[in-house]
């Protein structure tokens, strides 16, 4: 398919809502695939639509691309529908927050809902890398960068270096 440019925060587009998608057609597939390529193109495990422009609730994930496999999974509307009291603390990246990782701190478990891309509806519990990066991915759907569950000053000295490695970028 097509590899798309991936946005980067503070993109003012990283934080709209994305829509529910009304019906799974060949168009959604397509953006599937294009999201799919893009993210193996930048070495991400995990990629919502609204990062390469689309605001739509779908989400690409590989776990297994850490190890040079590839099984891609898709979520199409995905809803969290339990998540634990206990919290588990990851060091989270993020491919539209390039160079930046930052412990956060998530749900340890959740259970969700989703369409797969034959517009199927699945039940999911998930743990561990594959809970944190599924909230990591629908905080995506919702406006919601990583670097918003950080302190305001930390948040704030972040931004300020992605701007500034971006004026170089652009100099350069």
């Amino acid at each position: 398919m097509a590899v798309r440019p991936i946005l980067t925060a503070p993109d003012p587009r990283l934080k709209v809502v994305s829509t529910p998608v009304e019906t799974v057609d060949d168009g959604i597939r397509k953006l599937i695939a294009d999201m799919t390529d893009s993210m193996y193109a930048a070495d991400g495990i995990g990629l919502a639509a609204i990062q390469i422009g689309e605001p739509k609730r779908i989400i690409v994930m590989d776990l297994d691309q850490r190890d040079g496999n590839k099984n891609p999974r898709h979520f199409i509307n995905p809803v969290i529908t339990w998540r634990s009291d206990e919290l588990a603390s990851f060091e989270e990246g993020c491919l539209s927050v390039p160079e930046i990782w930052e412990d956060v701190e998530r749900a340890e478990r959740i259970k969700a809902e989703y369409l797969d891309s034959d517009g199927k509806k699945h039940e999911l519990e998930a743990d561990s890398l594959l809970a944190t990066c599924l909230q990591h991915e629908m905080d995506h759907l919702e406006g919601i960068l990583f670097i918003d569950h950080l302190s305001k000053l930390k948040r704030s000295m972040l931004l300020r270096k992605l701007q500034k490695a971006k004026r170089l970028k652009d100099a350069g």
